[in-house]
């Protein structure tokens, strides 16, 4: 049975971007407004209520909000979580500070880590030992517990607790104790134990993946009393669910529970989007490019899925350097980030270059151009100046742009110091700025073994369609995508990602009969498991399907490679051998025939059915209409070097079939697609505008 109102909110950095969908007239309604930093569910129930009071409708009609963050992500950045314990097994309490013992960078000298977010004088040894194979080696010994406990709660306010003991992934028994000891001794402290939040092995992704957990438990739980409470308060009695890093929505108990996978929250549900508008339009290789106020993110998408991996760096100090961060285990999609965004302040360096982000304006007080307070130049200041924005008609004319300021922001920070022309400064800062994005992506794209000149670029958000063109002309990438409502289109993949949830179990299985066995009666109380969290969610038993993932490896590896399974009935010793050799053949070039392989990890999916029924929504603004043409706007031209005609066109009057040749813009309310001389626009019968990229 189909929901009849729901609600996508993405909260951004500079943006809020909310998608209204009517299911049964097949309508969506699309409403942007300003993050608000010191409390973001405010603009949340603000915006909640702005959307439907548009619609005619009250918070008290929509069924189902669905909602994407990066709260999390800032709080662990920024430093903002809570004081936070850790219970370590006896002799591993540096594990944290000693790390992986890799640099990654041979040559600085003054190399820096970031730190972990235990301080070692949080950190609790607690005597007990278990092997490898989860044998008892020496009893837990919870004595000394209730005194350094309370000692950390009255001397360092510590509110939440990380239970990390070695070989937990393998037997719980030892983190389960300790739990319900802390939990019967300190009923106010948060509590997360390594073997719940992801028992994988090697202690120190685990490990650091748990105190993450514990260091924001405490502020999501808190966040998302206030947003419930807000929205019960206007009047809300539908269901509320939250996007989680790996593509799937989770409840806001299971959010509560894992916060840590909320990491990559609303930059999963914009992938998710490009993947499906990739399947619809019967491309095989996609390059998802979200690119907002403070952030551009980039993702490969293959036969339709992202790629998804398990691991990935937050708080790096140096933004491309892998190792420079804090490891995290958590399934995630696999994207690279970066720094760069519509309301990045640009700066010249100390030699006298251009440089564009990390730092961004936000939404207080936000670029130049709005007028708000602000004095640095950003991406945004440059795009006004060189007329691909216009002053009267950002954000559908709701918010009035002021060219002066900009003007001004440019000229102070980087004309007046590099001595150039206003308009110079501003191209070179939408120059930097472009090119430090194919610069990222193309990194990404080696790294993952992809072709871009076979790829299609799919652009979105704010600040994507404006810079798409320009990005994938650098990248060799020939065509570019600007689907419908791309400036939203993440709030877009919030309302189609499914209710989904992962386990993950970790030790090493032979290819055997012996080892299936086990491998079987596992998986099979793990799709158990899994399945009684989506139905206790809400999803109908018979439609939850489920995907089934083992990590292998020759015995005597280190590291092992992902191999997805058809079902688990017909697998045998030669089927898993079979499948594995194809796919360490893909990655490496060459398999080992004879060798003998182990299973190391597995991974139970289960994914409940998408919302609505695939079907595409109408934008309530959409208007086939003869008068496309809005008239012509001098902008800045790469090619020429100058200021040259450009004809504008309103987005929401281009019917199907429509052609049009660059240099020209195409307006909607959220955004500005931007084509440069050579460039031919088409517009396909679902409304997505299809660019092919001049040489």
């Amino acid at each position: 049975m189909s929901e009849h109102f729901r609600i996508g909110v993405d909260i951004g950095g500079t943006f809020t971007d909310f998608t209204l969908f009517d299911d049964d007239e097949r309508v969506a309604r699309t409403h942007k407004r300003l993050t608000t930093p010191d409390d973001p569910s405010r603009a949340v129930i603000e915006g909640t209520g702005a959307i439907t009071a548009e619609a005619g409708l009250s918070p008290a009609d929509i069924d189902t909000i669905v909602h994407g963050t990066t709260l999390v992500t800032n709080a662990v950045i920024e430093r903002r979580g809570v004081s936070t314990a850790m219970l370590v097994t006896k002799g591993f309490r540096d594990l944290l500070d000693i790390g992986a013992e890799r640099r990654y960078d041979l040559f600085d000298l003054t190399i820096a880590f970031p730190k972990p977010v235990v301080p070692r004088a949080l950190r609790v040894e607690v005597p007990g030992r278990l092997r490898y194979d989860g044998s008892e080696v020496e009893a837990l010994d919870l004595v000394g517990v209730d005194d350094a406990l309370s000692r950390l709660v009255d001397e360092h306010g510590v509110r939440s607790v990380a239970i990390c003991f070695l070989h937990s992934h393998v037997d719980v028994r030892h983190e389960a104790a300790a739990a319900e000891f802390v939990t019967a001794r300190f009923p106010q402290l948060a509590v997360s134990t390594s073997s719940d939040i992801f028992p994988f092995v090697r202690e120190l992704g685990r490990w650091t993946t748990t105190t993450l957990n514990a260091y924001v438990q405490p502020v999501v739980d808190r966040y998302l009393d206030r947003l419930e409470g807000g929205l019960r308060q206007a009047g809300f009695a539908g269901k509320l669910l939250v996007m989680s890093s790996s593509g799937g929505t989770l409840t806001p108990a299971m959010a509560r529970r894992y916060p840590v996978r909320l990491l990559e929250s609303g930059p999963a549900a914009g992938a998710l989007m490009s993947a499906r508008h990739g399947a619809d339009l019967g491309l095989d290789s996609v390059l998802s490019f979200d690119m907002g106020g403070t952030t551009a993110k980039g993702c490969f998408v293959r036969n339709g899925r992202p790629l998804k991996r398990y691991d990935l760096e937050v708080a790096r100090v140096h933004e491309f350097r892998q190792g420079s961060g804090l490891t995290v285990k958590i399934p995630v999609l696999d994207m690279i980030e970066i720094g760069v965004g519509g309301g990045s302040i640009a700066q010249v360096d100390d030699r006298g270059l251009i440089a564009v982000g990390p730092v961004s304006a936000g939404a207080e007080p936000g670029p130049a151009c709005y007028g708000r307070g602000g004095t640095g130049a950003t991406l945004t200041d440059a795009n006004l100046l060189l007329g691909y924005l216009d002053a009267g008609s950002f954000l559908g004319g709701s918010m009035r742009l002021v060219p002066e300021a900009a003007r001004v922001a440019m000229d102070e920070n980087i004309a007046g110091p590099m001595a150039v022309e206003v308009m110079r400064a501003a191209f070179g800062v939408r120059e930097v700025g472009c090119e430090s994005v194919a610069r990222a992506f193309r990194t990404h794209a080696a790294e993952q073994g992809v072709d871009l000149r076979k790829s299609v670029m799919v652009a979105f958000g704010g600040s994507g369609p404006l810079h798409g063109a320009r990005v994938a002309r650098k990248l060799g990438v020939r065509r570019l995508v600007c689907p419908n409502g791309s400036g939203v289109m993440s709030a877009f993949g919030l309302l189609s990602s499914p209710l989904a949830y992962e386990v993950v179990r970790a030790r090493r299985l032979p290819l055997d009969e012996t080892g299936l066995e086990v491998l079987r009666a596992e998986m099979a109380a793990m799709m158990e498991d899994t399945t009684a969290v989506l139905v206790a969610a809400g999803a109908p038993a018979e439609a939850i399907r489920h995907i089934v993932r083992l990590d292998m490896r020759y015995r005597g590896q280190g590291y092992e490679v992902e191999v997805e399974l058809p079902g688990l009935d017909a697998c045998t010793p030669e089927t898993l051998e079979q499948a594995f050799a194809v796919v360490y053949a893909r990655t490496f070039g060459l398999a080992f025939p004879g060798q003998p392989a182990e299973i190391v990890n597995w991974k139970v999916e289960a994914i409940g059915p998408a919302p609505g029924d695939g079907t595409h929504y109408r934008l309530s603004v959409q208007r086939a209409s003869a008068a496309a043409l809005k008239g012509f706007r001098p902008a800045w031209s790469a090619d020429a070097e100058a200021m040259v005609p450009h004809a504008v066109y309103d987005r929401y009057a281009l019917a199907p079939g429509t052609e049009i040749e660059g240099p020209a813009l195409i307006e909607e309310r959220e955004s500005t697609c931007v084509l440069a001389p050579g460039d031919r626009l088409s517009v396909d019968p679902a409304l997505n505008l299809i660019i092919d990229i001049g040489a």
